[in-house]
């Protein structure tokens, strides 16, 4: 059977249909982790009936759409600042603080080293390690923290491995960065799916440490990648002030603007979205550990991070048996320190994750 070897991200779609023949449409992406239940009615209905915005500009200073920020993060407003997407944040945060030497707790998120690099800094990165389970051995950790570093940056819960830094540990690090002077940017895109997220968000923190900023948006929890809403927040006046000053005005556009002065509001959709979650990452990790081909590690995000223990299966194999039945998971081969025995895929709707699981079996 002709395979092919290309790796694939969750917005590929357009190229495996031109690969596999399959129309894109058809493809149930687990690789994208993309909130299964869509976009929330109450945004849906934002959108619909508040369409007649685009003819004036948004609020520059976004006073409204911060506003809902502040009361669903509980980060004061003034803390806060908008991007298109957390992309634009990450970037723009990059480039004010120039960082000569980043450290990068991975795998990871390649975007982080591509932006270091674009500015001529240089990244090392601190390995999870799959004998701890990609846990982090903070005392390890911080002793690898030094004056020579000007840039720390961490993805909590983390992507690929789904594993997470629990608040009283990230202030130990964090005391320990503040000794160096070391800046800290921590990316919470999946913290919202954490079964605790009070016990995982650093955003308490930032009223207590001005070398910290913490990256949020919509795409993965309120499944709305295409409206490119983010948010930061820090604790920083000159570093709020400086991000102000070189953002372009009116990056979030007025539908975007209108959809999160709602979207944040709505409890129902988002205890729906946390009960569905916890309930298929104990299903799904409950029916993979009972398998003796595969490893399944701990997941604090609305993804597991798993390790093929079956020798001859690769996760290009397992990637392309799977999508043949138009499921996309994720070859985890092109992450750091990760080689093609690891795969990811996310929570779906409790039919497609069955599927999912009975396709998987078929070859382990």
């Amino acid at each position: 059977m002709l395979k092919h070897v290309d790796h694939f991200h969750g917005s590929d779609l357009e190229k495996i249909e031109q690969v596999y023949g399959i129309k894109k449409e058809e493809i149930i992406s687990f690789s994208a982790n993309v909130n299964p239940l869509g976009i929330s009615p109450v945004m849906r209905r934002a959108l619909i009936e508040r369409i007649d915005c685009i003819t004036s500009y948004p609020d520059r200073e976004y006073t409204a759409l911060r506003r809902q920020m502040s009361a669903y993060t509980g980060a004061p407003l003034e803390h806060i600042v908008v991007g298109n997407g957390s992309t634009e944040l990450i970037s723009l945060f990059i480039q004010l603080e120039h960082p000569k030497k980043a450290l990068i707790l991975g795998p990871t998120y390649s975007e982080y080293e591509r932006e270091i690099s674009l500015g001529g800094g240089t990244s090392l990165y601190y390995p999870l390690k799959k004998e701890n389970g990609f846990v982090l051995d903070a005392a390890d950790f911080q002793a690898c923290l030094n004056e020579s570093l000007d840039l720390l940056v961490i993805c909590n819960p983390n992507n690929p491995t789904s594993s997470a830094i629990p608040q009283q540990t990230m202030r130990q690090i964090l005391d320990t960065c503040k000794r160096f002077d070391i800046c800290v940017m921590i990316d919470e895109t999946y913290v919202e799916f954490a079964p605790d997220i009070n016990a995982i968000t650093a955003i308490p923190l930032t009223r207590y440490y001005n070398n910290l900023i913490i990256l949020r948006g919509v795409s993965k929890f309120f499944a709305s990648p295409g409206l490119r809403l983010g948010y930061a927040v820090t604790g920083s006046e000159d570093l709020l002030k400086r991000i102000n000053s070189r953002k372009n005005p009116w990056t979030i556009n007025s539908l975007a603007a209108a959809a999160g002065e709602l979207m944040f509001s709505d409890q129902d959709y988002i205890a729906r979205t946390r009960d569905l979650t916890a309930k298929e990452r104990t299903r799904i990790l409950q029916e993979l550990r009972s398998w003796d081909t595969i490893k399944a590690y701990d997941s604090y995000a609305n993804f597991v991070l798993l390790r093929i223990e079956k020798k001859g299966v690769t996760a290009e194999d397992l990637f392309d048996h799977a999508i043949r039945q138009k499921m996309m998971i994720r070859n985890c081969s092109t992450f750091p320190f990760l080689d093609n025995r690891y795969l990811r895929f996310c929570f779906m709707t409790p039919a497609q994750n069955t599927a999912l699981l009975t396709c998987l079996k078929e070859k382990l």
